[in-house]
């Protein structure tokens, strides 16, 4: 289990929001926690995808995306929010996060 941070919370809040202003072409200001990633930036799976390949790189994680899969049927993440949440699992919690 990795301990997480105010440094890790503040940089992965950036590169979620960095991530999705890209991504969807859409002002980092314009952006909030409760932004619908679906119906207000048009997002979808496979930009999940993508951004979880960028956490795994950048943090050195190991995990199954099946794991992940089993987690999001339980307690889904539709909002900048909620994956900046995720995420923070993720880090912390790795494969264990199936267990939570």
């Amino acid at each position: 289990m990795n301990k997480i941070t105010e440094e890790t919370k503040k940089e992965v809040r950036g590169l979620i929001y960095d991530f999705f202003s890209e991504e969807c072409g859409r002002e980092k200001s314009r952006i909030s926690d409760s932004t619908s990633i679906i119906e207000e930036l048009g997002g979808d799976s496979l930009m999940f995808l993508s951004l979880l390949e960028l956490v795994k790189k950048k943090y050195r994680l190991e995990f199954q995306l099946k794991t992940l899969g089993k987690y999001l049927m339980k307690k889904p993440a539709s909002t900048v929010g909620q994956v900046i949440d995720l995420t923070l699992l993720i880090i912390q919690h790795g494969e264990g996060i199936k267990d939570l």
